[in-house]
């Protein structure tokens, strides 16, 4: 797991660092503003567990935890949930997908009290 999460965090770390290069140059005559900042929000919310996950692996890397396995799960779930239903909820205007955020935001919820506790029983 240890190569899964940081591979992942420094990937999607990337990533994010793209979308939110797009979303200021591409995307900002397209967008209202208001979709616009639907699309940063999930790139900054990428950002943040995209560093989730490179913490996640280190913690992996100083002692396995099922817990800690379990979060890095969670924080992809979560990114790959919250995040892409914002970025094509922005782009396309699906108001629909606008019900999967709220289960990435309870994954990503889940995956830091995971991180927690599994650092805290190391």
């Amino acid at each position: 797991m240890l190569k899964v999460f940081f591979t992942f965090g420094a990937v999607s770390a990337g990533f994010a660092v793209a979308a939110g290069a797009f979303g200021a140059h591409a995307l900002k005559a397209r967008l209202t503003p208001e979709m616009l900042a639907v699309f940063e929000v999930g790139v900054r919310y990428q950002v943040y567990h995209a560093f989730a996950l490179l913490v996640t692996a280190w913690a992996i890397s100083r002692g396995t935890s099922s817990l800690l396995t379990t979060g890095g799960w969670l924080f992809i779930i979560g990114t790959l949930l919250f995040s892409g239903s914002l970025y094509i909820l922005s782009i396309s205007g699906s108001k629909p997908l606008g019900m999967i955020t709220p289960i990435g935001g309870v994954a990503f919820l889940a995956g830091w009290a995971c991180l927690a506790i599994g650092i805290w029983k190391n």
